[in-house]
């Protein structure tokens, strides 16, 4: 089985956008999902549905693949999980080393989604001499002293670094100089990397703050609406008082219309 160090995946070479890409993965949750349950095809729109995208984009993307379905039949679902794997390079094995084994790098370690899809955790490296040789996740950490070496037997290719903030540029330049050419980025720190190296960063923080974001405006929507029911209401209750009695109408724009509708 080939490993990560001796092939690169093919979307760049053949001018897939990285939009796509950024999608494929979602078209391979949700085709996955209707592998397991035996469905045999899916629509567009079925799977742009389960994706979270418009059936219109999925057809643009599958068309870079090459891949088109049927009329009146769709596409075929093993088909489609074994052409997109092939695509983003899962159907061989890519050795992971991840950098870091605190209670986030612990976690990762446990993540029993990584071999499901390819990738499979070498090492678990961390630069506290009292974790070196605790088991995690049925392995034995090992110190960042030996990360060199580690990288080169493993023939690793891609680093995931879960760090603190202030060790996570060191880090990276060490698995860099070592070989790492893609890196998965956890520290909530930018990192700088050289052309041909590619970092994915995920900071959770900043998830979270996005949230607060939409939430304190769905709040703040709420609490202006709430003055504008009361100020209509205080109106009306203004406009019936000042109203003749006996029902008398007076005239609107449109004509001879009641000034207040009665409730």
């Amino acid at each position: 089985m080939a490993t990560g160090r001796t092939h690169r995946p093919a979307t760049r070479s053949r001018g897939i956008p990285e939009a796509t890409v950024a999608r494929l993965p979602l078209y391979l949750r949700a085709l996955t999902a209707l592998s397991e349950r035996s469905v045999p095809t899916v629509s567009s729109e079925e799977l742009a549905a389960a994706a979270g995208v418009n059936s219109a984009k999925l057809r643009k993307d599958f068309s870079y693949l090459g891949s088109y379905g049927t009329r009146g039949v769709g596409y075929d679902v093993e088909y489609l999980v074994y052409q997109i794997s092939r695509e983003l390079g899962l159907t061989q094995d890519w050795p992971v080393v991840i950098v870091g084994i605190g209670n986030l790098g612990a976690a990762l370690a446990n993540y029993g989604g990584f071999a499901s899809r390819g990738f499979r955790v070498a090492a678990l490296i961390d630069a506290d001499p009292a974790m070196a040789g605790k088991p995690v996740a049925g392995m034995p950490v090992q110190h960042t002293d030996d990360l060199e070496k580690i990288i080169r037997e493993n023939g690793v290719s891609i680093g995931v670094i879960a760090t603190p903030a202030g060790a996570a540029q060191q880090v990276s330049e060490r698995l860099i100089a070592a070989g790492v050419t893609s890196i998965l980025n956890f520290a909530p720190t930018v990192l700088s990397v050289p052309d041909g190296v590619d970092v994915r960063k995920v900071d959770l923080s900043i998830e979270l703050q996005i949230l607060a974001f939409h939430e304190q405006r769905k709040a703040g929507e709420d609490s202006a609406a709430a003055p504008a029911v009361g100020a209509v209401t205080a109106a009306a209750v203004a406009d019936a008082a000042a109203r003749p009695a006996s029902g008398a109408r007076k005239p609107g724009p449109e004509g001879d219309v009641p000034a207040v509708m009665p409730a």
